[in-house]
């Protein structure tokens, strides 16, 4: 929605190509390192061949995902020694990334992710806890009080339907468009 907007570049995370998806989601503990390196691979190549090339027609860039997902899901996912070694490689890889101007974390609680997901109907996806989501929200929720070098959005979305109702959207919208100090700005709009 945005992208049209605004004449930005838009990159939308490419998962549905992991072939070590639905055996991660039936063992996790034997298809977790690999799985999570493919992620990596395929986040990093991603985003460098969208980022790293200039687009003279867009102003800026938006992404539906920031690499260091892979690194947050994977600190849940592998135990700690396959974990330094996963790190290890991910340090490598996102030096040559550059970094956000700006980070907006659209928040659900675990209940509605749970909901969305069974909706989709992914078969691989089935198996997914509560448990499992919260310890990712978790994961985001510690990275983004660690980053200070620029400012990080919450925009809790537990009330609202930005994609289906405009007055919603040109909420966030405006929030997304004001200018913010770097560390972490929790918003919850009202309705």
């Amino acid at each position: 929605m945005l992208n049209k907007e605004y004449n930005c570049r838009l990159i939308l995370e490419e998962f549905a190509d992991n072939p070590f998806l639905p055996l991660f989601y039936q063992d996790p503990e034997r298809f977790a390192f690999t799985v999570e390196l493919f992620f990596m691979t395929e986040r990093h190549e991603q985003m460098e061949r969208l980022l790293m090339n200039r687009d003279l027609f867009n102003d800026f860039t938006v992404a539906d995902y920031t690499f260091t997902k892979t690194l947050l899901f994977a600190s849940k996912n592998l135990n700690n020694e396959k974990f330094r070694l996963f790190q290890k490689m991910f340090n490598v890889l996102n030096q040559s990334l550059p970094k956000p101007d700006i980070m907006v974390y659209f928040h659900r609680n675990v209940d509605i992710l749970l909901q969305n997901i069974k909706s989709r109907g992914r078969e691989f996806e089935k198996n997914i806890t509560g448990d499992y989501l919260t310890q990712i929200q978790n994961s985001y929720f510690e990275y983004f009080r660690n980053i200070l070098s620029f400012p990080i959005l919450i925009i809790d979305l537990n009330a609202i339907d930005f994609v289906n109702n405009p007055e919603h959207y040109d909420q966030v919208k405006y929030l997304m468009s004001k200018k913010y100090s770097p560390g972490v700005h929790r918003i919850s709009l009202v309705i």
